[in-house]
């Protein structure tokens, strides 16, 4: 097999774009999935790119650079790739947390306000302005924050159109071909990928491998606790214009940054291009078992009709989930790992990873290349407490 500069493991949008701003920056790359590209967690996010969730810290520093990020990679790949393979349904639709007792109200406004200190455009409303944002909402709100910057794109179309921009640089991007683990050369540093078709030769492996990262890491000599973490999301027909922004309510974050095992659930509802409404979210940590548990479907359904009555009665369209990769911190794993030279990890996104894939992305290509990084990346290293195994 031919050498590579860089080979990515996993072609989901935060695999696609490590490799997209790698071959930006010069590095010829080969793009490794077991199997179709943007197939596993991609294909089961909802497209969120959000700073509504994220109090300030590193997290929030890398959303906000992600979301400058987005639209002007968009356009670059627009230039570059022509329209037609650069649409990825990009809507600046914005936010709405909502607040819909007393207990909540209180911890949604500290939460807004400490993100408006760090510069976040949080901006707090009324239930009667809140009802102009969003006219199918609760009568129940208390109180609301609405975030401008909440975005939204189509996950696959945004992983496919990076990886175009790969092959157009003269990268590879091979379906159907799992990396099991990596070759070391005589000064103990990466010098190729095990494959189900034979070694690949590289400079440097990133495992973008998303909640099969902690298997890939293992395979490669090099653990980190990177769990894969289950959701469901119910899809409704299409409808008419029925949710105009991303509208979840305030229990969210605390579900996001919560580690317990258990289900936990929370209202995240938002609609489609296609005209259907998304429906979510839950959090259980099971493993890789694909079982669609019924009741957890019931009851995010229970609580998309409190927050919108509109829906009662609506039809299911389907049910689908997926596993996002969690680390014990909640932070994502970005840099090299110090035990084996060569050896990057961009994972641990949990939920946050098609928001967070651009600067993700960026992060990488700087490092790896050694140039200044545009976000501080201590934050993110692999050696920090609780991730090394």
């Amino acid at each position: 097999m031919a050498y590579s500069d860089v080979v990515v493991v996993g072609a989901g949008v935060v695999g696609a774009a490590c490799a997209e701003a790698l071959s930006a920056a010069g590095s010829t790359v080969t793009v490794l999935d077991r199997g179709a590209p943007a197939s596993g967690t991609t294909a089961a996010g909802e497209g969120n790119i959000l700073v509504s969730d994220k109090g300030p810290g590193a997290e929030l520093e890398l959303a906000r650079a992600s979301r400058s990020r987005w639209p002007e990679l968009l356009a670059e790949l627009r230039e570059e790739l022509g329209p037609a393979l650069a649409d990825v349904e990009w809507e600046p639709k914005g936010g709405v947390v909502v607040a819909t007792s007393a207990e909540s109200a209180a911890p949604l406004a500290e939460f807004a306000a400490a993100q408006r200190a760090v510069g976040v455009d949080a901006r707090q409303v009324t239930p009667a302005e809140a009802a102009e944002l969003e006219p199918h909402l609760t009568p129940r709100v208390v109180t609301a924050v609405h975030y401008p910057e909440d975005a939204q794109l189509q996950p696959v179309l945004a992983a496919t159109t990076l990886l175009a921009a790969v092959r157009h640089r003269g990268g590879q991007v091979r379906a159907g071909v799992a990396a099991l683990g990596v070759e070391r050369g005589a000064n103990g540093a990466v010098s190729g990928v095990r494959t189900s078709e034979g070694v690949l030769p590289c400079g440097a492996v990133v495992n973008a491998c998303g909640p099969w990262a902690g298997a890939f890491a293992e395979a490669a000599g090099a653990p980190i606790a990177v769990l894969p973490r289950r959701g469901m999301v119910l899809v409704t027909g299409p409808l008419p214009k029925t949710v105009w922004h991303k509208v979840y309510d305030a229990d969210y974050v605390g579900a996001v940054t919560s580690g317990e095992a258990g289900v936990q659930t929370s209202t995240v509802i938002e609609s489609t291009g296609a005209g259907t409404v998304l429906i979510g979210s839950s959090r259980q940590l099971v493993g890789l078992d694909e079982t669609m548990r019924v009741e957890v479907l019931r009851e995010l359904a229970r609580k998309a009709v409190a927050l919108f009555p509109v829906l009662a009665g609506v039809p299911v369209l389907r049910a689908y989930g997926g596993f996002r990769p969690y680390a014990p911190d909640h932070l994502p794993v970005i840099g090299a790992d110090p035990r084996l030279p060569g050896l990057w990890h961009a994972t641990g996104h949990e939920g946050a990873g098609i928001g967070l894939a651009a600067a993700t992305g960026r992060l990488i290509a700087e490092l790896v290349t050694g140039r200044p990084t545009h976000v501080d990346a201590e934050p993110f290293r692999v050696d920090r407490p609780g991730v090394l195994l």
